[in-house]
């Protein structure tokens, strides 16, 4: 057993450990959440947990059982999921901006006994609750419970004698706690299950040592708590340093958030790289002296190197870019402050080791070499739940597989070159789509690109990109040669896309994730 996993008692509940702390450490009075309704201090949110724990009990929800959360980020989100695991139910936050079919397979696929939604996101529920095996149960947050429980009537009718009765599940650190959904970006989701000692290790092994979270921190998170990096930043590393966690319940747009870090001077910020890359372009974003920005992450996908260099020269901060997983619950791989080196993942976070293993399953000795980068961690996954196949596939042993493919430069840094399906050969050599977005993107014209492979007449691979611009009028035959010009400058000659087109958005999941098998579908049908 890893050292850090060892340290957590066997006996071991999460939600009952990060709530004592907060409260022992004398914070019961200080704010843990802000969200549109008001603050929240750590002891309202303690009764909050507790309340809604009596609650899961009095509907009939056994130890182990699985409710599934679809709630936007207000004070219900940690309530729900912190009270589901103390009572020892399982957990299963889901994505609040999927579609009817998708709820439909995460409620059959996970036999959820137990439903917590949004008002404005039941519709999207109606009928597969309707249709539902094993449904017994369903709690609406919000004015209008469309005729089942609402969540305040249920926390206020909870209220009495919770403080003589507390549920806390006799739970190990080794129990499953919590399933989070991976984001299908490159197909049907897969319920990844975590035990009650991955929260916990996440914040010892990555938010303490590298990002330093202290009581004094003010946080906020563009990925939502339902996305595994945004738990760990709006949750489990906020609350572990009994810091305050700013959320914002619907969409993060560059306006809204600029308004927030300003408003609720954020200290320690969160977000994607499209999401930088936005807030860079817009004309509202707030000036360097309006924040009081001390740490900025990213992760989700790899951060583009011109977008990290032009965000530390405006606001003087550099941002941490890392890699992590819904397998791994957050990063492994980051950036550290002093350590930056844009264009890179960083080094392995301490406490976690990497390999990289090439086609022929051989580890990757040489300097340079690329290959497909395996994490052994304490935080990774038992499993894929009822994905057999899938977990095999993953889960080998202590290593994981990310599916992404690395080089380690001769500085131990590790470079992202694109997902394992992504990849493209192009006469005989591998051109990373990654490494030719960069490079698009580093454009004054360009906001986003995605490239993939696209046969030419003779059925031969080439790249091809889809570029959003800044400002879609000057989309033209003459920026795409001045694109493809400026690709040519910087890169080997074959890696430069033969073919580009313009487009308003690119296809993405939920979590801001660019689906390139969405456009590589679309020449597939060439």
């Amino acid at each position: 057993m890893n050292a850090s996993a060892a340290a957590i008692p066997r006996d071991y509940n999460f939600a009952a450990d990060i709530l004592k702390r907060n409260l022992d450490a004398g914070r019961a009075d200080k704010i843990a959440y802000v969200d549109h309704r008001g603050a929240y201090s750590y002891g309202d949110l303690a009764a909050r947990v507790e309340r809604f724990g009596h609650v899961l009990r009095s509907l009939g929800l056994r130890r182990e059982e699985r409710i599934l959360i679809c709630l936007t980020d207000t004070i219900d989100w940690p309530t729900a999921f912190l009270g589901a695991i103390k009572a020892g139910v399982i957990a299963v936050p889901v994505n609040t901006l999927l579609t009817e079919d998708d709820y439909r397979f995460m409620l059959d696929d996970s036999r959820a006994r137990l439903v917590v939604v949004s008002e404005e996101l039941y519709p999207k529920f109606a009928e597969a609750i309707a249709a539902s095996k094993d449904l017994a149960q369903v709690i609406v947050s919000g004015v209008d419970a469309h005729g089942h429980h609402r969540f305040a009537d249920l926390l206020d009718g909870a209220k009495n004698g919770t403080k003589t009765d507390a549920v806390t599940a006799p739970t190990t650190r080794d129990d499953m706690c919590f399933w989070l959904y991976t984001s299908g970006s490159t197909g049907k989701p897969k319920a990844a299950v975590h035990t009650h000692a991955d929260l916990k290790l996440t914040d010892d092994l990555y938010a303490k040592p590298i990002l330093g979270i202290t009581a004094n921190d003010v946080c906020f998170s563009v990925a939502k708590l339902f996305f595994a990096y945004g738990l760990g930043n709006a949750l489990t590393f906020p609350m572990s340093a009994g810091a305050t966690t700013i959320l914002l319940p619907h969409r993060p747009t560059p306006d809204a958030v600029g308004e927030i870090l300003k408003k609720h001077k954020v200290t320690v910020f969160y977000a994607v790289p499209t999401f930088f890359a936005g807030f860079l372009a817009s004309e509202a974003a707030p000036a360097r002296t309006e924040l009081k920005l001390r740490r900025c992450v990213s992760a989700g996908e790899a951060l583009p190197t011109d977008v990290g260099r032009r965000w530390s020269e405006r606001y003087g901060v550099d941002i941490l870019d890392g890699l992590g997983s819904t397998e791994m619950l957050h990063i492994f791989l980051s950036n550290r402050p002093g350590d930056v080196k844009y264009g890179t993942s960083g080094k392995p976070v301490p406490g976690y080791d990497i390999r990289l293993i090439d086609d022929d399953g051989t580890v990757v000795t040489a300097c340079g070499e690329m290959g497909e980068l395996q994490v052994r961690g304490p935080t990774s996954a038992v499993m894929y739940w009822n994905n057999r196949a899938q977990s095999r596939a993953t889960f080998l042993g202590e290593w994981t597989r990310s599916g992404d493919k690395y080089i380690e430069d001769e500085n131990g840094y590790f470079v992202y070159c694109g997902r394992r399906d992504d990849m493209l050969k192009v006469s005989g050599m591998y051109v990373s789509p990654f490494e030719v977005e960069g490079v698009l993107q580093s454009h004054p014209d360009v906001l986003e690109a995605a490239v993939v492979g696209w046969p030419d007449d003779d059925r031969l691979i080439k790249p091809k990109a889809f570029v959003v611009l800044k400002s879609p009028d000057k989309a033209g035959d003459a920026l795409a040669r001045t694109l493809q010009d400026h690709c040519k400058q910087k890169l080997a000659p074959y890696k430069y896309p033969r073919w580009l087109e313009f487009r308003r958005e690119l296809p993405k999941t939920a979590t801001g994730k660019i689906q390139r098998f969405k456009l590589r579908a679309e020449a597939e049908g060439k």
